[in-house]
Order: structure tokens, then C-alpha cells, then sequence
């Protein structure tokens, strides 16, 4: 989870996730080499009282500005194309929970334990307990397990929202009428949070997402839902 004065991404705990991080980092070293080269250009340029006539007119600078940019592109699109396609992929989920936005909380549904179905509601503050995480902690978390891999089947009642967890690298619409998937494996344990990422009316900061990630054992011992 985040907290305050955080500056980079949260922890990772997904393998995309990892990926996303390793690109973020990649894409922004770039950055900074740019800048760095074009500021450095325009302290010369500011600085300088000399003109050099062999550069006010070669073809081979021309040249060579032009090719630099075109393979910088290329440095960044190839793993951001093999990212997006690693997001896509779904290889025999090993569990299916579907996800139905309302005005203002989520409906899930286990499809693969005789359609265990569940409402979740942000608790109010009258209701936290110590330890309790204002504005996103819910009355009824979402219980996976660790390890395998989860397809997630998302869809709205009413309105645009969106099902989003950043540690795990996950946000997909939720459009009525529609129903999106996403794909994702856990690598640790723990309880993660996550928001409705789509403005979708007044309510729209009071949509929490908690996932409580356990491992395989125990999650297959029996139902750990606690309704």
C-alpha cells in the first residue's frame, strides 16, 4: 500500500507488475538522458560566443538527429508492446471471480463454488476497528489464494467505473453491458488495496477494492469467507 511521501511505485506483487516497474525505470533513464543532452545543448548555446561553420551545415548531424530519435522510439515501444501482450494472456485460470460495479460498492461472485455471491461496502469510520484503514477498508474482503493464476471477470450495473489494485498492476473498465477479464497471479501473501479509478458519481472516492491473498493450502482446506 502506498504511504505518504512515497515517490516511486508501490511494491510489486505480481510478475507484471514486476515487468511494469522494470519498464517504468527503463523508459524513465531515457528521459533523463534526454533532458540531460538538451540542457546540456542549451547551456552551450547560451554560454558560447563562437560559431562553428563546420556544423552550421552537416549533413552527417542532420543525419544522425534524425536516426537517434526514431531507434529511441524503438527502445521503448518493443517492451511496452511485450508487456500489453503479456497482459492479454490468459493460460488456464485456476479460479474465476467476477466483479460487478454498482453505485457505490462491488459485487463478487465465486463461479467456481456454486455461485458464492457477496456484496462489499466501504466501512464507515463509526466502524473501523484499530488497524482499520480509513476510506478503504470493506465489511466483506475478497479472499484468493496465492500462486495461481486468477482471471478476474469485470462488468457494471449502471454506470462507467473502474476495478483497479496498483500493486498488483491491475485496472480494467467496468462497462454495463460489457465484460472485460484480466488475468493475475500473486506472488506473496498479504491484504492489498485498491479504488474505483473511473469518476462515476458522487460516491465515486467511497468504492474500495480489498484482496486478502492467502496461500494455496489453506485456501483449499475449506471457505475462509467471512459474510
Amino acid at each position: 500500500m502506498a504511504h505518504a511521501a512515497q515517490v516511486g511505485l508501490q511494491d510489486a506483487t505480481s510478475p507484471i507488475m514486476e515487468e511494469l516497474i522494470t519498464f517504468h525505470d527503463h523508459a524513465l533513464m531515457i528521459i533523463f538522458l534526454i533532458c540531460f543532452l538538451v540542457l546540456y545543448a542549451l547551456f552551450l548555446t547560451l554560454t558560447t560566443k563562437l560559431t562553428n561553420t563546420n556544423i552550421s551545415d552537416a549533413q552527417e548531424m542532420e543525419t544522425v538527429w534524425t536516426i537517434l530519435p526514431a531507434v529511441i522510439l524503438v527502445l521503448i515501444a518493443l517492451p511496452s508492446l511485450r508487456i500489453l501482450y503479456m497482459t492479454d494472456e490468459v493460460n488456464d485460470p485456476s479460479l474465476t471471480i467476477k466483479s460487478i460495479g454498482h453505485q457505490w460498492y462491488w459485487t463478487y461472485e465465486y463461479t467456481d463454488y456454486g455461485g458464492l455471491i457477496f456484496n462489499s461496502y466501504m466501512l464507515p469510520p463509526l466502524f473501523l476497528e484499530p488497524g482499520d484503514l480509513r476510506l478503504l477498508d470493506v465489511d466483506n474482503r475478497v479472499v484468493l489464494p496465492i500462486e495461481a493464476p486468477i482471471r478476474m471477470m469485470i462488468t457494471s450495473q449502471d454506470v462507467l467505473h473502474s476495478w483497479a489494485v496498483p500493486t498488483l498492476g491491475l485496472k480494467t473498465d467496468a462497462i454495463p453491458g460489457r465484460l472485460n477479464q484480466t488475468t493475475f497471479t500473486a506472488t506473496r501473501p498479504g491484504v492489498y488495496y485498491g479504488q474505483c479509478s473511473e469518476i462515476c458519481g458522487a460516491n465515486h472516492s467511497f468504492m474500495p477494492i480489498v484482496l486478502e491473498l492467502i496461500p494455496l493450502k489453506i485456501f483449499e482446506m475449506g471457505p475462509v469467507f467471512t459474510l
